[in-house]
Protein backbone atom coordinates (compact mmCIF):
# COMPACT_ATOMS: atom_id res chain seq x y z
CA UNK A 1 0.00 0.00 0.00
CA UNK A 2 1.20 3.46 -0.96
CA UNK A 3 2.43 5.88 1.66
CA UNK A 4 0.43 9.09 1.97
CA UNK A 5 2.59 11.71 0.18
CA UNK A 6 4.10 15.05 2.46
CA UNK A 7 1.77 17.16 0.14
CA UNK A 8 -1.26 15.43 1.17
CA UNK A 9 -0.81 16.03 4.49
CA UNK A 10 0.07 19.36 4.36
CA UNK A 11 -3.61 19.79 2.29
CA UNK A 12 -5.31 17.83 5.01
CA UNK A 13 -4.13 19.85 8.07
CA UNK A 14 -4.79 22.82 6.02
CA UNK A 15 -8.13 22.47 5.33
CA UNK A 16 -8.52 21.43 8.99
CA UNK A 17 -7.09 24.74 10.24
CA UNK A 18 -9.50 26.58 8.00
CA UNK A 19 -12.49 24.96 9.15
CA UNK A 20 -11.41 25.75 12.91
CA UNK A 21 -11.02 29.38 12.18
CA UNK A 22 -14.50 29.36 10.21
CA UNK A 23 -16.33 27.89 13.32
CA UNK A 24 -14.72 30.38 15.86
CA UNK A 25 -15.37 33.02 13.49
CA UNK A 26 -18.99 31.73 13.30
CA UNK A 27 -19.93 31.45 16.77
CA UNK A 28 -17.93 35.08 17.68
CA UNK A 29 -20.93 37.02 15.44
CA UNK A 30 -23.22 34.85 16.95
CA UNK A 31 -22.45 35.62 20.74
CA UNK A 32 -22.17 39.25 19.64
CA UNK A 33 -25.49 39.18 17.66
CA UNK A 34 -27.18 38.13 20.58
CA UNK A 35 -25.33 40.21 23.19
CA UNK A 36 -26.39 42.98 20.68
CA UNK A 37 -30.30 42.55 21.88
CA UNK A 38 -31.59 41.25 18.77
CA UNK A 39 -31.41 37.98 19.44
CA UNK A 40 -35.15 36.47 19.75
CA UNK A 41 -34.53 34.48 23.20
CA UNK A 42 -32.46 37.52 24.97
CA UNK A 43 -35.32 40.04 23.27
CA UNK A 44 -37.85 37.93 25.33
CA UNK A 45 -35.77 37.89 28.66
CA UNK A 46 -35.47 41.82 28.66
CA UNK A 47 -39.07 42.12 27.80
CA UNK A 48 -40.30 39.77 31.26
CA UNK A 49 -37.15 42.09 33.55
CA UNK A 50 -38.66 45.03 31.94
CA UNK A 51 -41.84 44.29 33.64
CA UNK A 52 -41.30 42.57 36.69
CA UNK A 53 -39.58 45.89 37.21
CA UNK A 54 -42.64 47.47 36.81
CA UNK A 55 -44.77 45.19 39.41
CA UNK A 56 -47.74 44.70 36.99
CA UNK A 57 -50.87 43.50 38.96
CA UNK A 58 -53.24 41.73 37.31
CA UNK A 59 -56.27 43.40 38.32
CA UNK A 60 -58.95 40.34 38.17
CA UNK A 61 -56.60 38.17 40.45
CA UNK A 62 -58.64 36.66 43.38
CA UNK A 63 -57.59 34.84 46.34
CA UNK A 64 -61.02 33.51 47.55
CA UNK A 65 -61.92 30.17 48.05
CA UNK A 66 -62.55 27.88 45.38
CA UNK A 67 -64.02 24.65 47.11
CA UNK A 68 -66.87 22.92 45.74
CA UNK A 69 -69.79 24.17 48.27
CA UNK A 70 -70.82 26.96 50.67
CA UNK A 71 -67.78 27.73 53.02
CA UNK A 72 -69.37 28.83 56.59
CA UNK A 73 -67.05 31.81 57.68
CA UNK A 74 -65.93 32.25 61.56
CA UNK A 75 -67.67 34.37 63.46
CA UNK A 76 -65.11 36.68 65.11
CA UNK A 77 -66.38 36.95 68.51
CA UNK A 78 -66.49 32.92 68.77
CA UNK A 79 -62.82 33.36 67.25
CA UNK A 80 -61.84 34.61 70.43
CA UNK A 81 -59.67 33.38 73.27
CA UNK A 82 -62.08 32.29 76.43
CA UNK A 83 -61.38 34.15 79.36
CA UNK A 84 -61.61 31.81 82.64
CA UNK A 85 -61.45 34.26 85.98
CA UNK A 86 -59.42 33.21 88.71
CA UNK A 87 -60.68 30.65 91.41
CA UNK A 88 -61.14 31.47 94.33
CA UNK A 89 -58.07 32.31 96.83
CA UNK A 90 -58.66 29.27 98.86
CA UNK A 91 -57.80 27.33 96.05
CA UNK A 92 -54.21 28.43 95.96
CA UNK A 93 -52.72 24.70 97.12
CA UNK A 94 -55.47 23.05 94.65
CA UNK A 95 -53.82 20.17 92.54
CA UNK A 96 -57.15 18.45 90.51
CA UNK A 97 -56.16 15.14 90.48
CA UNK A 98 -54.06 15.09 93.50
CA UNK A 99 -57.07 16.78 96.17
CA UNK A 100 -56.52 15.81 99.39
CA UNK A 101 -60.35 15.37 100.27
CA UNK A 102 -60.57 13.04 97.26
CA UNK A 103 -57.70 11.38 98.15
CA UNK A 104 -58.79 10.05 101.13
CA UNK A 105 -62.28 8.30 99.81
CA UNK A 106 -59.82 5.64 97.82
CA UNK A 107 -58.02 2.43 99.64
CA UNK A 108 -54.44 3.12 101.44
CA UNK A 109 -53.52 -0.22 100.16
CA UNK A 110 -50.23 -0.28 97.84
CA UNK A 111 -50.37 3.63 98.22
CA UNK A 112 -53.94 3.33 96.32
CA UNK A 113 -54.67 7.24 97.68
CA UNK A 114 -51.62 8.50 97.11
CA UNK A 115 -51.98 7.79 92.98
CA UNK A 116 -53.67 10.27 90.70
CA UNK A 117 -57.85 10.69 91.25
CA UNK A 118 -58.98 13.52 88.63
CA UNK A 119 -62.36 14.59 89.56
CA UNK A 120 -65.20 13.67 87.21
CA UNK A 121 -66.50 16.66 84.29
CA UNK A 122 -68.88 17.52 86.63
CA UNK A 123 -66.75 18.54 89.32
CA UNK A 124 -64.18 20.08 87.36
CA UNK A 125 -62.72 23.78 88.32
CA UNK A 126 -63.15 26.58 85.26
CA UNK A 127 -60.92 28.68 86.93
CA UNK A 128 -57.80 29.30 86.98
CA UNK A 129 -55.72 28.24 90.44
CA UNK A 130 -54.73 31.58 91.68
CA UNK A 131 -50.73 32.41 92.88
CA UNK A 132 -50.11 32.44 96.97
CA UNK A 133 -50.48 36.33 97.69
CA UNK A 134 -47.00 38.52 96.80
CA UNK A 135 -45.79 35.80 94.66
CA UNK A 136 -42.43 37.04 92.98
CA UNK A 137 -40.57 35.72 89.84
CA UNK A 138 -38.23 32.59 91.02
CA UNK A 139 -34.56 33.15 91.09
CA UNK A 140 -32.78 32.50 88.69
CA UNK A 141 -30.39 29.63 88.47
CA UNK A 142 -27.75 28.84 90.31
CA UNK A 143 -29.01 31.19 92.83
CA UNK A 144 -32.23 29.47 93.14
CA UNK A 145 -30.87 26.13 94.30
CA UNK A 146 -30.02 27.50 97.22
CA UNK A 147 -32.83 30.44 98.11
CA UNK A 148 -36.51 30.28 97.33
CA UNK A 149 -38.69 33.59 97.85
CA UNK A 150 -41.10 33.07 101.41
CA UNK A 151 -44.03 34.26 99.56
CA UNK A 152 -43.56 31.67 96.59
CA UNK A 153 -44.44 28.54 98.79
CA UNK A 154 -45.69 29.92 102.19
CA UNK A 155 -45.12 26.80 104.64
CA UNK A 156 -42.43 26.46 107.35
CA UNK A 157 -43.34 23.17 108.41
CA UNK A 158 -40.41 21.67 106.94
CA UNK A 159 -38.29 24.23 108.90
CA UNK A 160 -38.95 23.11 111.44
CA UNK A 161 -39.52 18.98 111.30
CA UNK A 162 -36.58 18.73 109.38
CA UNK A 163 -34.32 21.19 111.09
CA UNK A 164 -31.61 18.59 112.38
CA UNK A 165 -31.18 17.39 108.63
CA UNK A 166 -30.42 20.77 106.97
CA UNK A 167 -33.46 20.14 104.88
CA UNK A 168 -34.51 23.59 104.43
CA UNK A 169 -34.06 26.80 106.76
CA UNK A 170 -36.31 30.13 106.83
CA UNK A 171 -34.30 33.52 106.68
CA UNK A 172 -36.48 36.28 106.52
CA UNK A 173 -38.16 36.59 102.95
CA UNK A 174 -36.43 33.76 101.83
CA UNK A 175 -35.87 30.01 102.49
CA UNK A 176 -32.37 28.96 102.40
CA UNK A 177 -31.69 24.94 101.55
CA UNK A 178 -28.47 24.22 102.71
CA UNK A 179 -28.11 20.97 100.37
CA UNK A 180 -29.13 18.39 103.59
CA UNK A 181 -31.70 15.56 103.80
CA UNK A 182 -32.23 12.89 105.48
CA UNK A 183 -29.52 10.33 104.71
CA UNK A 184 -27.28 13.29 104.31
CA UNK A 185 -27.41 16.23 106.59
CA UNK A 186 -23.90 17.29 105.88
CA UNK A 187 -24.84 17.78 102.25
CA UNK A 188 -25.69 16.84 99.21
CA UNK A 189 -21.98 17.26 97.69
CA UNK A 190 -20.49 14.91 100.29
CA UNK A 191 -23.24 12.66 99.64
CA UNK A 192 -22.64 12.21 95.84
CA UNK A 193 -19.04 11.86 96.25
CA UNK A 194 -19.33 9.10 98.28
CA UNK A 195 -21.71 7.47 95.25
CA UNK A 196 -19.20 8.17 92.88
CA UNK A 197 -16.29 6.30 94.43
CA UNK A 198 -18.73 3.50 93.31
CA UNK A 199 -20.52 4.66 90.28
CA UNK A 200 -18.88 6.65 87.14
CA UNK A 201 -20.82 10.01 87.53
CA UNK A 202 -18.08 12.07 86.92
CA UNK A 203 -16.79 10.57 83.57
CA UNK A 204 -20.69 11.20 82.24
CA UNK A 205 -21.58 7.50 82.01
CA UNK A 206 -24.62 8.33 84.34
CA UNK A 207 -26.55 11.09 82.91
CA UNK A 208 -30.30 10.71 83.84
CA UNK A 209 -31.68 9.64 87.33
CA UNK A 210 -34.46 8.79 88.81
CA UNK A 211 -35.05 10.13 92.81
CA UNK A 212 -38.44 8.13 94.31
CA UNK A 213 -39.47 10.03 97.44
CA UNK A 214 -37.08 13.13 96.84
CA UNK A 215 -38.14 15.50 99.64
CA UNK A 216 -37.32 18.78 98.26
CA UNK A 217 -35.07 17.29 95.60
CA UNK A 218 -31.73 18.47 96.86
CA UNK A 219 -29.91 15.66 95.51
CA UNK A 220 -31.18 16.13 92.06
CA UNK A 221 -30.06 20.03 92.65
CA UNK A 222 -26.33 19.54 93.33
CA UNK A 223 -26.22 17.01 90.77
CA UNK A 224 -26.99 19.21 87.69
CA UNK A 225 -23.08 20.64 88.66
CA UNK A 226 -22.32 17.16 87.25
CA UNK A 227 -24.29 17.11 84.16
CA UNK A 228 -26.95 14.49 85.39
CA UNK A 229 -30.28 15.58 85.04
CA UNK A 230 -32.45 14.40 87.62
CA UNK A 231 -35.95 13.33 87.50
CA UNK A 232 -37.57 13.56 90.83
CA UNK A 233 -41.30 12.98 92.47
CA UNK A 234 -43.20 12.57 95.65
CA UNK A 235 -46.57 12.15 96.96
CA UNK A 236 -48.50 14.92 98.47
CA UNK A 237 -48.53 14.40 102.03
CA UNK A 238 -47.87 15.46 105.71
CA UNK A 239 -45.02 17.44 104.31
CA UNK A 240 -46.40 20.70 102.43
CA UNK A 241 -45.22 21.87 99.43
CA UNK A 242 -41.92 19.52 99.16
CA UNK A 243 -42.56 19.21 95.41
CA UNK A 244 -43.40 22.92 95.12
CA UNK A 245 -40.26 23.78 96.72
CA UNK A 246 -38.52 21.25 94.49
CA UNK A 247 -40.02 23.04 91.25
CA UNK A 248 -39.44 26.63 92.65
CA UNK A 249 -35.63 25.50 92.80
CA UNK A 250 -35.30 24.84 88.99
CA UNK A 251 -35.58 21.00 89.38
CA UNK A 252 -37.55 18.92 87.77
CA UNK A 253 -40.06 17.14 89.62
CA UNK A 254 -43.64 15.86 89.89
CA UNK A 255 -46.22 14.84 92.37
CA UNK A 256 -46.38 10.82 91.81
CA UNK A 257 -45.77 7.60 93.99
CA UNK A 258 -45.02 4.16 93.88
CA UNK A 259 -48.23 2.50 93.80
CA UNK A 260 -50.86 0.09 91.94
CA UNK A 261 -49.93 1.10 88.41
CA UNK A 262 -46.49 2.17 86.67
CA UNK A 263 -44.30 5.10 86.65
CA UNK A 264 -45.30 6.99 83.39
CA UNK A 265 -41.53 7.02 82.37
CA UNK A 266 -40.18 4.89 79.01
CA UNK A 267 -38.19 1.69 79.87
CA UNK A 268 -34.50 1.60 80.03
CA UNK A 269 -35.01 5.97 80.14
CA UNK A 270 -32.65 6.22 83.74
CA UNK A 271 -29.16 5.59 84.12
CA UNK A 272 -29.31 5.52 87.96
CA UNK A 273 -32.26 5.00 90.40
CA UNK A 274 -32.23 6.60 93.92
CA UNK A 275 -34.26 6.02 97.08
CA UNK A 276 -32.73 7.96 100.44
CA UNK A 277 -35.04 7.09 103.15
CA UNK A 278 -37.96 7.24 100.75
CA UNK A 279 -40.07 4.83 102.85
CA UNK A 280 -41.24 2.96 99.71
CA UNK A 281 -41.35 -1.32 100.47
CA UNK A 282 -39.54 -2.52 98.17
CA UNK A 283 -39.62 -5.99 99.22
CA UNK A 284 -43.58 -6.05 99.22
CA UNK A 285 -45.71 -7.46 97.00
CA UNK A 286 -42.77 -9.90 95.28
CA UNK A 287 -40.80 -7.26 94.57
CA UNK A 288 -43.21 -5.24 92.13
CA UNK A 289 -41.43 -2.23 92.67
CA UNK A 290 -38.28 -3.26 92.60
CA UNK A 291 -39.25 -4.36 89.06
CA UNK A 292 -40.57 -1.56 88.37
CA UNK A 293 -36.99 0.24 88.91
CA UNK A 294 -35.70 -2.59 86.62
CA UNK A 295 -37.89 -1.77 83.86
CA UNK A 296 -37.13 2.17 83.76
CA UNK A 297 -33.39 1.20 84.13
CA UNK A 298 -31.39 0.76 81.40
CA UNK A 299 -28.47 -2.05 80.80
CA UNK A 300 -25.84 -1.61 83.01
CA UNK A 301 -27.50 0.93 85.25
CA UNK A 302 -27.30 1.71 88.99
CA UNK A 303 -29.94 1.21 91.82
CA UNK A 304 -28.79 2.99 94.85
CA UNK A 305 -30.64 2.22 98.16
CA UNK A 306 -29.92 4.13 101.53
CA UNK A 307 -30.95 4.43 104.88
CA UNK A 308 -33.36 1.41 106.63
CA UNK A 309 -32.83 -1.44 106.44
CA UNK A 310 -29.34 -1.16 104.84
CA UNK A 311 -26.65 -1.95 107.58
CA UNK A 312 -29.89 -2.81 110.13
CA UNK A 313 -27.66 -4.34 112.64
CA UNK A 314 -26.11 -1.49 113.65
CA UNK A 315 -28.77 1.30 113.44
CA UNK A 316 -31.94 -0.27 114.45
CA UNK A 317 -31.53 0.91 117.68
CA UNK A 318 -31.58 4.45 116.11
CA UNK A 319 -34.37 3.83 113.65
CA UNK A 320 -36.41 2.13 116.36
CA UNK A 321 -37.47 -0.83 114.99
CA UNK A 322 -37.35 -4.32 115.34
CA UNK A 323 -34.17 -6.48 114.12
CA UNK A 324 -36.09 -8.69 113.21
CA UNK A 325 -38.42 -7.17 110.95
CA UNK A 326 -35.42 -5.15 109.43
CA UNK A 327 -33.29 -8.12 108.33
CA UNK A 328 -36.40 -9.77 107.10
CA UNK A 329 -36.56 -6.35 104.84
CA UNK A 330 -33.25 -6.76 103.87
CA UNK A 331 -33.71 -10.34 102.85
CA UNK A 332 -36.66 -9.94 100.63
CA UNK A 333 -34.70 -7.12 98.99
CA UNK A 334 -31.57 -8.84 98.30
CA UNK A 335 -33.68 -11.93 96.94
CA UNK A 336 -35.41 -9.71 94.80
CA UNK A 337 -32.52 -8.05 93.50
CA UNK A 338 -30.51 -11.67 93.04
CA UNK A 339 -33.82 -12.96 90.79
CA UNK A 340 -33.82 -9.43 88.70
CA UNK A 341 -29.44 -10.20 88.34
CA UNK A 342 -28.51 -7.23 90.00
CA UNK A 343 -24.58 -7.23 90.97
CA UNK A 344 -24.40 -5.90 94.63
CA UNK A 345 -21.16 -3.64 94.00
CA UNK A 346 -21.19 -1.88 97.68
CA UNK A 347 -22.69 -1.88 100.85
CA UNK A 348 -20.97 0.72 103.19
CA UNK A 349 -22.54 2.42 106.91
CA UNK A 350 -26.20 2.36 105.61
CA UNK A 351 -25.80 3.15 101.30
CA UNK A 352 -26.39 0.02 99.48
CA UNK A 353 -25.39 -0.22 95.76
CA UNK A 354 -26.42 -2.64 93.01
CA UNK A 355 -25.81 -2.63 89.09
CA UNK A 356 -28.46 -3.86 86.30
CA UNK A 357 -26.86 -6.78 84.84
CA UNK A 358 -25.91 -5.91 80.68
CA UNK A 359 -27.08 -9.35 79.32
CA UNK A 360 -30.57 -8.95 79.94
CA UNK A 361 -31.92 -11.69 77.60
CA UNK A 362 -30.36 -14.35 79.23
CA UNK A 363 -31.35 -13.00 82.60
CA UNK A 364 -34.81 -13.35 81.43
CA UNK A 365 -34.64 -17.02 80.82
CA UNK A 366 -33.11 -17.46 84.11
CA UNK A 367 -36.22 -15.55 85.37
CA UNK A 368 -38.70 -17.63 83.73
CA UNK A 369 -37.27 -20.72 85.06
CA UNK A 370 -37.79 -19.32 88.50
CA UNK A 371 -40.99 -18.36 87.79
CA UNK A 372 -40.72 -14.41 88.31
CA UNK A 373 -43.64 -12.74 86.58
CA UNK A 374 -43.51 -9.77 85.28
CA UNK A 375 -46.48 -7.18 83.82
CA UNK A 376 -47.46 -6.73 80.10
CA UNK A 377 -45.93 -3.86 78.72
CA UNK A 378 -49.52 -2.44 77.62
CA UNK A 379 -50.90 -3.21 81.51
CA UNK A 380 -49.99 -0.24 83.39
Amino acid sequence: MAKPSAADNRTRSSVQVFIVVGLCCFFYILGAWQRSGFGKGDSIALEITKKGQECDTVPNLSFDSHHAGEVSKIDEVDSEAKKFEPCAARYTDYTPCQDQQRAMTFPRENMNYRERHCPPEGEKLHCMIPAPKGYVTPFPWPKSRDYVPYANAPYKSLTVEKAIQNWIQYEGSVFRFPGGGTQFPQGADKYIDQLASVIPINDGTVRTALDTGCGVASWGAYLWSRNVIAMSFAPRDSHEAQVQFALERGVPAVIGVLGTIKTPYPSAAFDMAHCSRCLIPWGANDGIYMIEVDRVLRPGGYWVLSGPPINWKASYRNWQRPKEELEEEQRKIEEVAKLLCWEKKSEEAEIAIWQKTMDTESCRSRQEESGVNFCETTDV
